[in-house]
Formats: C-alpha cells, sequence, structure tokens
C-alpha cells in the first residue's frame, strides 16, 4: 500500500484469474480455455491483416464484426455491443446500466469478477442462495433490485436454466436490467438472445474465448434493446474508444462466419465431457450436471484440496476454489482426449 493511493483504490478487492502457469508440460485444465485451435479462417484473416495498415486507427464501431454478429444471431447491428473481452462488456454494464437505489442480485456461486465489479461501480449487492443441487430458483429473484446478473450455465458449477425459466425470470422483474452472461452457452445451452425482442430489460453477453477458442484474442459482445445498446455505446467512448484492434475484428469475423469449424469443436468437447462424466462417476465422483466446457465434482472420501495439491505434482492442474459450500469440488476444464486420459491416469 502506497501513501500515493487514493482511498478508492485502498478498499478494493480484485479480481483473481486462474493461474496462467510458465512451465509448458502441465495438462492446464484449470481455466476453461478450448482445447482445440481457432478456426485455419480466423487465422487466415488475421495474418491478412498484418501489414501497412496496422498503422492506422481500427473501426471505432467494429462494424464488420457487428453486422456478422447480427447475421448469424438473427438481429440488427444496433442491437450488439463490442468490446474488449466479457469482462470489458460486463464492466460497462456495471457501470452504465445498474442501479444504486436496491441490490444487485446474482447468485451466491458464481462468477466471482460480479462482487468485485459491485465494489468497483458502488454497487450495492444481495447474493441469492442457489438451492442444495445448486440450481438458481427464478422465484428467489422476485424482489426489489437494481438489476439481476448470472452466468448460463452458471459458473463455476456449469449447471443450465432452461430458457423458459429465463423468460418466467424476466416477466417478475420488468423494472430492473436482467443480464444472461452467456460465456458457455454454446457447450449445451440455448441462448437467451431469441427473447430480446419481446423483453427491452433484457441483454445477453457472450465471448470469442471459450467455444471460437480466442481466448488470446480478447473479443466480447452484447446483444439487446438498442437503448441498453446505446448506453453502453455512451460508457465506451467515454473510456477507450478503440477497444477492439484491426487483427482482432478480422480474426473474430471470420470466427463467426466458419459455421462449420465451430460446431465441430463444440461437439467434440461435448462428447468428451460426457465420457470424462462417465469416467469420474466410476471412479466415485459426484459430479455436477454441467452444459459447460468444463465439469465440478467432488468425491465423498476425498479432500478437494488434496487432490488438487496430488494432480499438480503429477503435472495435471485443475481448478480449486476455497470458499463457502464448495470447497470440497474442482472445477475441471474439458481437454483433448489425451488431455483427459492424463488427468485419469493421474487420479488412478
Amino acid at each position: 500500500m502506497s501513501k500515493f493511493w487514493s482511498p478508492f483504490v485502498k478498499n478494493l478487492v480484485p479480481y483473481v484469474p486462474g493461474e496462467q502457469p510458465k512451465l509448458t508440460k502441465l495438462v492446464k485444465l484449470n481455466t476453461n480455455e478450448n482445447p482445440y485451435g481457432p478456426s485455419p479462417k480466423a487465422l487466415e484473416a488475421m495474418r491478412g491483416e498484418l501489414g501497412e495498415n496496422l498503422r492506422l486507427y481500427p473501426d471505432p464501431n467494429s462494424d464488420l464484426l457487428k453486422q456478422a454478429v447480427a447475421r448469424y444471431y438473427g438481429v440488427q447491428p444496433n442491437q450488439v455491443f463490442l468490446g474488449n473481452g466479457s469482462d470489458e462488456v460486463l464492466a460497462h454494464i456495471f457501470h452504465g446500466l445498474f442501479q444504486h437505489d436496491a441490490p444487485l442480485l446474482f447468485p451466491d456461486i458464481s462468477y466471482s469478477f460480479y462482487p468485485v465489479y459491485c465494489g468497483l461501480y458502488g454497487i450495492k449487492s444481495a447474493p441469492v442462495a442457489l438451492d442444495a443441487q445448486f440450481q438458481i430458483r427464478v422465484e428467489d429473484y422476485r424482489q426489489p433490485n437494481a438489476g439481476i446478473i448470472f452466468p448460463n450455465p452458471n459458473a463455476p458449477t456449469g449447471c443450465l436454466l432452461a430458457l423458459d425459466a429465463i423468460e418466467q425470470l424476466l416477466k417478475l422483474n420488468t423494472e430492473s436490467v436482467v443480464v444472461v452472461d452467456e460465456a458457455y452457452i454454446d457447450f449445451g445451452g440455448q441462448t437467451a438472445i431469441s427473447l430480446v425482442d419481446r423483453y427491452p430489460n433484457l441483454l445477453v453477453t457472450q465471448t470469442l474465448s471459450k467455444s471460437r477458442s480466442l481466448a488470446g484474442l480478447r473479443v466480447g459482445l452484447a446483444v439487446g434493446h438498442p437503448d441498453l445498446i446505446e448506453a453502453l455505446e455512451r460508457i465506451k467512448n467515454s473510456f477507450n474508444s478503440y477497444p477492439l484492434d484491426r487483427i482482432a475484428i478480422v480474426g473474430a469475423t471470420a470466427a463467426f462466419e466458419d459455421r462449420g469449424y465451430f460446431e465441430e469443436t463444440c461437439n467434440k468437447v461435448i462428447a468428451s465431457r460426457e465420457r470424462l462424466v462417465a469416467e469420474l462417476t466410476a471412479r466415485g465422483f459426484e459430479v455436477l450436471p454441467s452444459a459447460a466446457n468444463f465439469i465440478f465434482a467432488r468425491h465423498p472420501q476425498k479432500d478437494a484440496a488434496g487432490i488438487a495439491a496430488a494432480l499438480r505434482e503429477q503435472g495435471v492442474i485443475v481448478r480449486h476454489f476455497k470458499l463457502p459450500r464448495i470447497d470440497q469440488f474442482l472445477r475441471i476444464s474439458i481437454g483433448t482426449e489425451e488431455q483427459n486420459q492424463a488427468l485419469l491416469d493421474a487420479l488412478n
């Protein structure tokens, strides 16, 4: 702590990202990265952008990518917002759309950046407990709020809230913004983007980091009513007018246009997830139902921290959260078949 810090900074509790180890021989199953590479068409587009034009600023509106996203989801370009990763998109949402006259609602077991943003932007929060099966109960969100946000599938549990339940939640909360954070939706869920034209208070966020294998590119998006998007654009243009560079714009556009590769890799992850669930269940693990590219598992006779430490000694890294209710669970990213087998061999 420095004497030059403002009082505001002294009280912040920053987000702690998953470990990015420097060793290269580890089996890395701790940060939910896609085990398969980006679309070859996306790589080709990015290589083609490496040239003299990099001396020029990118399009501040990223219209090429907005149009690609709009075509993909059957919405209008003015319903699409883009940012430097979905974390920046979420930051602008917290800053521009959540109110300060009531608490923000989100699950008590959820993406740990949400309370960090509440602290950053001075928003009161009221975490809502998941039920005993770690599921969201829609009726628990029938209370005054400054907004609602939740991941779907949830993180770190992987549990999915069905589309009809999301619609029920929207009907119960017509006076505040409801944000569905769909970082993992492509691995087994149905996007809520189909509801945005009927519910002007709905905003859906997504990322290209998971299902499109572009975590290193940092591209996120939101889809919703044009009025909500305009608020985010006002925040963006008061903060950073150029959140996406030229390479990111063309690479992300090509990734959205390469639907065949996207579906192929998602299906591989889903198939590997189901096989890994079966193998862990056979070894005595309890595994929560997952619609994500990770699973959440615990062993009734073995301590989770001890398992994580023993796996690390054998070169396999998984994520352990030292938090109430989930301190005996491990979050395990789905890897390639070879990586998953390395995990199983280490457990054996």
